[in-house]
């Protein structure tokens, strides 16, 4: 399957960021790719309030989503902030495409680094496998990429490609953090990870807010990154060989092997 990772830079106009979504899908497309996967935060950069732009996924920016998958017959995967009903907003992920519309919201906040995701943003908590032509697409959002039992439990659930859509936050050592997680989760789960990031806005943008780094990579089952984008803005097409996945899982069968503690621990308070 040929998939496309929208590295992009996105602004705080929810419009002028549609029609970007709108360009680097029509050029994915053109490249004959089956899914493009976008950014968290596709919809509004972070750094602003974001209970005033958050929509609810009926809402006009979504259905904008949904027109431009549809004109183009792809599936898009994009950030947004959708309202959660308590005062703060749900960092959601819409997926749409000929054969799916669902959305993901953010499990794991990003209360780290300096940084409370979670005073402004609530958590969700389902995990999310989509269908893109036969294929099983897992979502994640930015920090959950630290945590590997979610990656199992996508590839448990069907997942043979598992996107991370995220707006990385910058400082020491981050870029080698994040290439070194998507490829461990690509071991972990023996799937493919498509991790997509926000380009890296450089000096413009001093808020102190995950604004981005670029890096987004394309890893195998393996563990290694099959292609990768520098800083700036960047379309990355590649075709993925989900024969690798069966390889894999049936050779590193890491997936099958897990002890289930409960049990072990019962067994040993037994002896």
């Amino acid at each position: 399957m040929r998939i496309a990772c929208a590295q992009i830079l996105s602004g705080t106009d929810p419009a002028a960021n549609l029609e970007l979504l709108a360009d680097y899908t029509d050029r994915a497309a053109a490249e004959g790719a089956k899914l493009v996967v976008f950014p968290e935060a596709t919809m509004c950069r972070f750094g602003v309030p974001l209970g005033a732009v958050a929509e609810p996924l009926d809402g006009p920016w979504a259905d904008g989503v949904r027109e431009i998958a549809a004109q183009h017959n792809i599936t898009v995967v994009a950030g947004m902030f959708t309202p959660s009903g308590d005062g703060r907003v749900h960092n959601t992920l819409l997926a749409t495409g000929p054969h799916a519309d669902t959305h993901y919201h953010k499990i794991h906040l990003y209360d780290a680094f300096g940084f409370a995701e979670s005073r402004t943003v609530a958590p969700g908590f389902d995990p999310v496998v989509i269908d893109v032509d036969g294929v099983g697409v897992g979502l994640s959002t930015c920090y959950d990429i630290r945590f590997p039992t979610l990656y199992a439990e996508l590839a448990d659930r069907g997942a043979q490609l598992i996107a991370v859509c995220a707006s990385w936050g910058a400082g020491p050592d981050k870029v080698r953090q994040w290439e070194l997680l998507a490829c461990a989760r690509a071991l972990d789960s023996t799937s493919y990870i498509a991790a997509v990031g926000q380009a890296d806005p450089g000096s413009a943008e001093s808020s102190g807010a995950p604004t981005g780094v670029g890096r987004s990579l394309v890893a195998s089952p393996w563990g290694e990154a099959l292609v990768s984008a520098g800083a700036s803005p960047q379309l990355l097409v590649h075709d993925i060989d989900l024969e690798a996945v069966t390889t894999a899982r049936q050779t590193l069968a890491v997936l099958s092997n897990r002890a289930d503690f409960v049990q072990v621990g019962k067994a040993e308070s037994r002896g």
